[in-house]
């Protein structure tokens, strides 16, 4: 096992880029790499060390074997955890764009909040984010229709909006409350969403699974209220008490399923 310890020393105005520096390509660098390596900021580069002090402990012979934990304030570090495929990192701070965008595999941790497209296209492993994140976690990147594939997101605190944009698989648990059209273009995975949702979740959403524990302000129209049903078993998982069951987006003819917490949510009722 190697644990890799970044120290940071100062931050900067323009972000750094830290995909290059993920468990599958440096599970074999020593102290001697890192001090070598220059980091991209904008469009240059300068070296690691100037923002960092770094603590090589151990050894390894596989990115599976790394542990890459980040001390400080990363909310103007983008890129942390791209496209990793093995390994662990723990970042005790705030992380800026694209944490754990198209990951792999392997897990993340943030003690602290993360910037927009947290997850985007993300393929395996799980991310956590102790704090809140801002829009589209999970979600397609710009100009592209495919969302996250597979792996779990489990955000502690508030969700911006359109959590799971093109969702195609995988799960994301938020405990906290979430903006608007969570799950939009959705068409398969799973959500859960404990807090509140401010309105239109699912919008032309074509399948999958959106669960809310909390209060809903307004539903879309394009929803249809198929039942209620008590202690349902949705997605493979067990939820007790009543919720109501709808289905949609019929203006896609849509048949996902979006689940509402019915005691909290008497006013959709009819």
């Amino acid at each position: 096992m190697k644990t890799i310890t970044f120290n940071q020393k100062k931050t900067s105005q323009i972000s750094l880029e830290f995909d290059e520096l993920i468990p599958d390509e440096i599970y074999s660098w020593e102290k001697a790499d890192f001090e070598k390596y220059m980091v991209p900021i904008g469009n240059s580069r300068f070296p690691l060390t100037d923002y960092f002090d770094i603590e090589v402990e151990g050894s390894a012979e596989s990115p599976e074997e790394i542990k890459m934990i980040l001390n400080g304030d990363y909310g103007r570090v983008k890129y942390i955890g791209t496209k990793m495929g093995a390994g662990e990192i723990i970042v005790n701070g705030p992380v800026d764009l694209h944490c754990g965008s198209q990951m792999k595999g392997g897990s993340i941790l943030v003690n602290g909040d993360a910037e927009s497209y947290a997850g985007r296209e993300m393929e395996g492993g799980s991310l956590t984010i102790m704090g809140n994140t801002r829009e589209f976690c999970g979600c397609s990147y710009i100009g592209d229709w495919r969302g996250m594939n597979g792996g779990t997101i489990t955000i502690h605190g508030n969700a911006g909006k359109q959590l799971g944009e093109c969702l195609s698989g995988g799960s994301i648990y938020v405990k906290g409350d979430c903006d608007i059209l969570a799950g939009i273009h959705m068409t398969k995975g799973f959500i859960q969403i404990d807090g509140d949702v401010t309105r239109w979740p699912g919008g032309q959403m074509k399948n999958g699974d959106i669960v809310i524990n909390g209060e809903l302000g307004r539903l879309l129209e394009g929803f249809v209220q198929e039942d209620i049903i008590e202690n349902p078993e949705i997605d493979g998982k067990d939820f007790s008490g009543k919720y109501i069951k709808y289905v949609g987006d019929i203006a896609l003819n849509g048949k996902g399923r979006l689940w509402l917490d019915a005691e909290k949510n008497r006013h959709l009722l009819y």
